[in-house]
This record gives structure tokens, C-alpha cells and sequence, in this order.
């Protein structure tokens, strides 16, 4: 046989019926199984979440608001002086 003959000869039987019925039934098995248990699965992924980012504090979401009314204010007002100084 030649090198090249050699080197791109395909293999005759490249995975076997039962090999791959086997992955097919331990697929779905896993399937059923992650789908069984997705409840338990979403909240240890909403637990870690917020591990690593925890919500803030009523405290923390108070002073947000009152800071982001203080800017409304603000703005509103600037706008208003520059509606009376233009006139």
C-alpha cells in the first residue's frame, strides 16, 4: 500500500450500533433527570447569584430614590430657568 493510501484509508466501522443506542439512552435519561430536578437546578442558580451579587438593602434602594427624586428635581428646575431666561 501506498503512504497516501495509508494515510486517508477510512475507518470501516467508526462507531458501533450499541455504542451509539447507549449514548442515545443515556442522553435521554439525562434529559429526564435534569427536566425532574430543573426546579431544584433554577434556585441553587438563583442562590449562587446572589452570592456573588446580593441585592441591596431597603436602606441602600431608599437612598437610591430619594437621590434619583433629588436629580428629577434638579433637572426640572434647571429647565425652568432656562424657559423664564430665554423669554
Amino acid at each position: 500500500m501506498s503512504f497516501s493510501a495509508t494515510l486517508f484509508q477510512m475507518p470501516v466501522m467508526a462507531l458501533p450500533f450499541t455504542r451509539l443506542l447507549l449514548m442515545l439512552v443515556q442522553l435521554t435519561l439525562l434529559g429526564g433527570v435534569v427536566m425532574f430536578f430543573r426546579p431544584l437546578l433554577i434556585g441553587i442558580a438563583r442562590a449562587l447569584v446572589l452570592v456573588v451579587r446580593p441585592r441591596p438593602t431597603k436602606d441602600e434602594l431608599a437612598a437610591r430614590r430619594k437621590q434619583r427624586a433629588q436629580a428629577a428635581t434638579v433637572q426640572a428646575t434647571a429647565a425652568d430657568v432656562r424657559v423664564v431666561g430665554s423669554h
